[in-house]
């Protein structure tokens, strides 16, 4: 099998990243969802891996680009760790289980930070457990975290590639 050129690959990382970004924006707007603190946390991730990405595609001789690429992998398994935690919530039943904790984590310290800084992009209103919309029988997070994986499987194929190359 013929591995895809990894310059191709992470501009597709990049462009898809930025495009699931846009829709999260469009999505919060147009149907009034009340973002979490993991859903706005994803959002932060989507926007750091369409940059890593366009850094890669871009440079990918050299320093820039090969690093770029290795970064991915762990901004990207953070993405599925946090979407894999926000679809176990959504799937405990009804008032079982809340992302809502005495003390607030890291995560959610960050994000009220952003939230105070610019609050069209990163204001968390919402609850993690709650499943706002569903699309094909898939919560948002339950997309997010297929996206996270599909992510971590391109950089692999890229970085592979670029292995494989030299």
């Amino acid at each position: 099998m013929k591995l895809p050129r990894p310059r191709l690959v992470w501009s597709l990382v990049a462009l898809g990243s930025a495009g699931l970004v846009a829709a999260s924006l469009v999505l919060t707007a147009w149907l009034g969802l009340h973002p979490c603190h993991l859903c706005i946390f994803q959002r932060v991730l989507f926007m750091a891996l369409a940059v890593l990405g366009a850094l890669a595609a871009w440079r990918p001789q050299g320093a820039l680009g090969p690093l770029a690429g290795l970064a991915v992998l762990p901004v990207t398994a953070a993405g599925v760790a946090a979407a894999g935690y926000q679809s176990w919530l959504q799937a405990q039943p009804a008032g079982s289980a809340s992302c809502v904790a005495s003390e607030p984590t890291a995560i959610e310290l960050f994000i009220e930070w952003l939230g105070r800084l610019q609050p069209d992009l990163f204001l968390a209103s919402g609850f993690c457990e709650n499943a706002e919309l569903t699309i094909f029988g898939l919560s948002l997070a339950n997309w997010a975290l297929v996206a996270h994986a599909v992510i971590m499987l391109l950089a692999a194929l890229a970085l592979h590639g670029r292995r494989t190359a030299v």
